[in-house]
């Protein structure tokens, strides 16, 4: 994560990082965001109950997932009809940023 933020920053693409998706949600609950990018293997609750956080957290904010190709696909399947964005890894900060709106991006770093 800390990869793609410093390449988003080469963009002009404010970001915010959090060591985990606690830390994220305190942070989101001060720092107002137009996007969030998370690693999927942070995750640990289901694909519905992360997308419910999220919305409470920072509603109507796009969550990007970034997995990796090992990803089984029923689990790609489940983060996209929960209504996150998802990108594969390793992430082409263009394809991110095609999935965010312009700025900042929060992130939570592996």
């Amino acid at each position: 994560m800390e990869r793609i933020g410093l390449a988003c920053l080469d963009r002009g693409v404010a970001v915010v990082i959090a060591e985990t998706v606690c830390e994220g949600v305190r942070v989101l609950l001060g720092t107002p965001v137009s996007s969030i990018v998370v690693d999927r293997r942070l995750l640990r609750l289901s694909p519905r109950e992360h997308a419910t956080l999220f919305d409470r957290v920072a509603p109507g904010v796009s969550v990007v997932v970034v997995m990796g190709p090992e990803t089984p696909l029923d689990v790609r399947v489940a983060h996209e009809l929960a209504g996150f964005r998802v990108v594969a890894r390793p992430v082409v900060v263009e394809d991110l940023l095609e999935k965010t709106p312009a700025e900042p991006v929060a992130g939570a770093r592996s």
